[in-house]
């Protein structure tokens, strides 16, 4: 028999917003809690504060202080608060705690798309519309996501490029970039200290970033941040969310029409034929 959870349906609770106002001032104890609770919301119902304190390598002490930091007198206070939004006749559904990927998945997809608004998505397929080029910078496992976003964004416009490019530096590249370029850093956890170093010497207002909450550290260093959740209950990070957002910016600058009169979708599959590519 699976173990069951219990997970309520309701809007996104309002310590998470907090979370996200207080974020810069916590310190990097407070931010381990935050990334955890960010994603898992509703475990504030199920966990004691040693656990939370377990889960997040902290202290009891850490995790009675940021709950303090967000303006709660206490743990039990966030408890009451969730559970008064529930008595306001919010349904409450079953699900598996484990072996339920799918339900995890979209959990994952639900928490990113709750914090990503209309107008960030319309900004970004603006710029990208409206740059000289697109420069798309991912490490580890963040390259894959940026490849993927620069194999889409080919489809659509010319001009975009990935870093770094195998074996080779950045400094050449990083030079060589125009006033009117937008650059999109894919930066997911665990990131090179080169990280810090690239957003600390790009032009903020050419700087797009998109990474995991624990990124939230950057927010007032780049022109765009779209946070994506990864989630924490297996050991290898999951990326439907982030390739999910990227599925939606590539589709949002298609059917924008701006580049709906070069025929470039078309002139790339004369050349498939003509290269016998595709099956």
């Amino acid at each position: 028999m699976h173990n069951k959870k219990l997970k309520l349906l309701v809007p996104k609770p309002k310590f998470v917003t907090l979370i996200t106002q207080c974020y810069q001032q916590l310190s990097p104890n407070g931010r381990k809690i935050a990334n955890y609770l960010q994603q898992n919301p509703m475990d504030i119902l199920n966990l004691s504060v040693s656990e939370i304190a377990e889960i997040t390598h902290t202290s009891k002490a850490t995790v009675s202080r940021f709950f303090r930091q967000l303006g709660y007198a206490n743990h039990s206070d966030v408890k009451e608060e969730i559970r008064s939004t529930r008595h306001l006749g919010h349904p409450v559904s079953m699900v598996h705690d484990n072996n339920d990927y799918v339900n995890q998945e979209l959990d994952r997809i639900r928490q990113t798309w709750d914090n990503v608004k209309t107008q960030d998505i319309n900004e970004l397929v603006h710029a990208i519309s409206m740059a000289s080029r697109i420069t798309l910078i991912g490490f580890r496992n963040s390259y894959p996501v940026a490849l993927h976003f620069r194999q889409q964004l080919l489809q659509i416009r010319g001009k975009v490029r990935l870093l770094p490019l195998p074996g080779q530096s950045l400094g050449e590249e990083i030079e060589d970039i125009a006033d009117d370029e937008l650059v999109i850093l894919i930066a997911f956890k665990r990131r090179p200290r080169i990280v810090k170093q690239l957003i600390e010497k790009l032009p903020t207002r050419q700087l797009v970033l998109m990474a995991d909450p624990s990124a939230q550290i950057y927010q007032h260093q780049v022109q765009q941040l779209f946070i994506c959740q990864l989630g924490q209950e297996l050991p290898l990070d999951s990326f439907s969310a982030p390739m999910s957002v990227v599925s939606v910016i590539c589709n949002q600058i298609l059917a924008s029409g701006k580049f709906s009169g070069n025929n470039r979708i078309a002139a790339i599959n004369k050349i498939y034929t003509e290269l016998d590519e595709l099956e």
